[in-house]
């Protein structure tokens, strides 16, 4: 009688493990899913480093490209600066003549002195200075000067030599001993960036000027080089 009535509780409790364990395999994965899932992060994962580094490297080859596009366009912006700026010292041009107002005679005097043409209707580039009557080359090239000088007769002669830095290059001489005569001169010169030009009145000698600009300094860039 005791048998009997034991044998049906062990297979009840046999049963009841049964079904827990069958839960438990149910709620914890297998080995093998766990591989697979792994896998498959494993991939995600090795796929997304891949095509963050082919974006960072197409980041940082577009970032070149546009620092390239910068630099050309500072150097197209600079050539055109410099390409106005040659333009600009290209275009010098100037005339003077010697007295801004009145009339009469500059000299004579013991020593070369600087003539200083102070009446400027024309003075393209700026390169002529009207306060100390010298031009300076602003660019390297072939320049034309003239000079023409006006004189009353009288005991004195009239004459302007044209000076290149120290170097007396050609002279306008007139001597007139009586009524009005005049005398000019021209020449063409290369200069450098920086050499001066300027008239220097001969010693002992004097020149006239009015409102009729008899006396004056003209000079002009022909072309660079």
């Amino acid at each position: 009688m005791k048998i009997s009535v034991i044998f049906p509780l062990l297979l009840l409790v046999c049963s009841g493990c049964t079904d827990q364990n069958k839960q438990i395999a149910k709620q914890q994965p297998f080995p093998q899913d766990i591989n697979a899932l792994l896998r498959e992060m494993t991939a995600t994962l090795t796929q997304q480093k891949f095509e963050m580094r082919l974006l960072q490297r197409e980041n940082k080859e577009h970032a070149a490209k546009l620092e390239q596009q910068e630099t050309e366009l500072k150097k197209q912006e600079t050539e055109v600066d410099k390409l106005k700026q040659q333009l600009k010292v290209g275009q010098v041009a100037f005339s003077a003549s010697l007295l801004a107002t009145g009339s009469g005679h500059v000299g004579p005097f013991p020593k070369q002195t600087t003539l200083i043409f102070k009446h400027v209707p024309t003075n393209i580039g700026k390169a002529y200075n009207p306060h100390t009557g010298i031009f300076t080359a602003p660019v390297r090239g072939a320049y034309h000067f003239e000079w023409y000088i006006g004189t009353h007769g009288g005991a004195q002669a009239s004459g302007a030599v044209l000076v290149k830095n120290s170097e007396h290059i050609f002279i306008a001489w007139e001597h007139q001993p009586s009524h009005y005569g005049s005398s000019a001169n021209g020449v063409t010169l290369l200069l450098e960036v920086g050499d001066v030009v300027f008239l220097r009145l001969w010693v002992n000698t004097k020149v006239f000027d009015n409102s009729n600009h008899h006396t004056t300094f003209s000079g002009h860039l022909l072309f660079t080089m």
